[in-house]
């Protein structure tokens, strides 16, 4: 049975007479693709395939367009669109032609740290020359791997948090990774907000502080999919200029908006109106 259908029928029964006040259908949007100026390394082309991607979305090759002309970018596009190829495949070219280049990824949740390790994780591929040490640095990573990963890693997906308590304290420790520092990720950036979001804009500002001590100036890339201002928050965030990419170009799915307008529960109060006490 079709949606229409089930509504049709709906409508009908005697219940559900006349609570349906309002519908609205969005049509379903096909892709939209565009092809990167300059195009990919074969070896970036192999692992974009072996994850089923053919091409990339507008907003795919805008931001990469961008970061690639040295602009910081905040890209705001619909949930699963894609976001993170937009900073992925800059990551992992660079890291490929700078071996040296390091990468921080800022992520709200440990969850998401370890689902966007596993995607990077993909590209890894020795005989390709995609070959980089990549790890999660937070509260669960066990002490023998945080040196590794500080003496070593070339991406660390990491929280605010770590990064307040963690790394910058120690900068002197971490002075190989922040003065080859080339990029700084910050996903879902509309949950930084309010006094989260000011505490976050001081720890970036430490944090450029160092990078400009130890003589590095990272790009910054930013990422979300329900934010209004993306541009003027993500500046006042990063405190840096941005350039604001929003054209999605992923496919869409049709929708349909059903208003609903239930009856008054009769049975919730007996008795008249004037016996009814409020309060």
């Amino acid at each position: 049975m079709d949606i229409q259908t089930f509504l049709d029928r709906l409508s009908r029964e005697r219940f559900y007479d006349g609570q349906i006040c309002h519908v609205r259908t969005i049509p379903a949007r096909p892709p939209q693709f565009k092809d990167l100026q300059g195009g990919l390394t074969p070896a970036l082309e192999k692992a974009l395939h072996r994850a089923g991607v053919k091409r990339l979305y507008t907003h795919q090759a805008s931001a990469i367009e961008h970061l690639r002309q040295g602009r910081n970018v905040v890209v705001v596009t619909g949930t699963a669109s894609g976001k993170t190829l937009c900073y992925t495949i800059p990551i992992v070219e660079t890291l490929a032609a700078q071996p040296l280049a390091t990468a921080l990824c800022l992520f709200p949740t440990k969850a998401l740290t370890q689902d966007q390790l596993r995607a990077l994780s993909r590209f890894q591929n020795e005989d390709e020359g995609l070959n980089f040490l990549a790890g999660a640095y937070d509260g669960d990573t066990p002490p023998t791997l945080r040196r590794q990963l500080r003496d070593s890693a070339s991406v660390i997906l990491t929280n605010p948090d770590m990064l307040h308590t963690g790394i910058l304290p120690n900068h002197a420790s971490w002075n190989r990774f922040l003065a080859h520092l080339k990029y700084v990720v910050i996903d879902e950036i509309h949950a930084y907000r309010g006094v989260f979001g000011s505490h976050l804009a001081n720890v970036l500002r430490r944090l450029r502080r160092l990078c400009n001590h130890y003589g590095s100036s990272p790009q910054f890339v930013c990422c979300s999919a329900t934010i209004a201002n993306p541009k003027e928050h993500a500046e006042r965030v990063c405190g840096a200029p941005m350039e604001l990419v929003n054209n999605d170009g992923s496919p869409r799915g049709a929708k349909r908006f059903v208003l609903w307008n239930p009856p008054p529960i009769k049975t919730a109060a007996t008795g008249s109106a004037g016996q009814w006490r409020a309060g």
